[in-house]
C-alpha cells in the first residue's frame, strides 16, 4: 500500500485530499500546514508520494520541494495549484516535482496522477 504526505495550508484541503487517498486504498501517513513542515515530514516518514501545496505561509510549496529532492532526487511529488499559476508549476517541475494538478480539481484526476506515480513503486 502506498503512502502518502498531503501538504496544503488548508485544513479543509488537507482532509479532502487525505479522504480521497484512503478511499483509493492508499495509506496517509502524514500532514503538513507548510513548505517547513513538509520537508520534516518527508524526511521522518519518507512517504512514496507527496501532494504539494504550491503557495503556503512559513516556506512555500517551490522551496520545499528543492528541499525534498536535495534529500531524495527520487521524490515523488504532485503539485497542487490554482489556477494561473503555471510559471510557478514550471519551476516546480524542473526541480524535481513530478506532475500536478489545478484546484479545483476532479478527484478522478488526482487518482489517476497518483496511480501513474505509484506504479514505479510496486514495480
Amino acid at each position: 500500500m502506498p503512502t502518502v504526505l498531503v501538504v496544503d495550508d488548508a485544513l479543509f484541503m488537507r482532509v479532502a485530499i487525505s479522504n480521497m487517498f484512503k478511499d483509493w486504498g492508499y495509506e496517509v501517513v502524514g500532514h503538513a500546514a507548510n513548505g517547513k513542515e513538509a520537508v520534516e515530514q518527508y524526511g521522518a516518514l519518507q512517504p512514496d508520494l507527496v501532494t504539494m501545496d504550491v503557495t503556503m505561509p512559513v516556506m512555500s510549496g517551490i522551496d520545499a520541494v528543492k528541499e525534498i529532492i536535495a534529500l531524495d532526487e527520487d521524490a515523488r511529488i504532485i503539485m497542487v495549484t490554482a489556477l494561473g499559476q503555471q510559471r510557478l508549476i514550471r519551476e516546480a517541475i524542473e526541480h524535481g516535482a513530478k506532475d500536478f494538478i489545478t484546484k479545483p480539481f476532479e478527484p478522478e484526476f488526482l487518482r489517476m496522477v497518483a496511480d501513474k506515480l505509484a506504479e514505479d513503486i510496486e514495480g
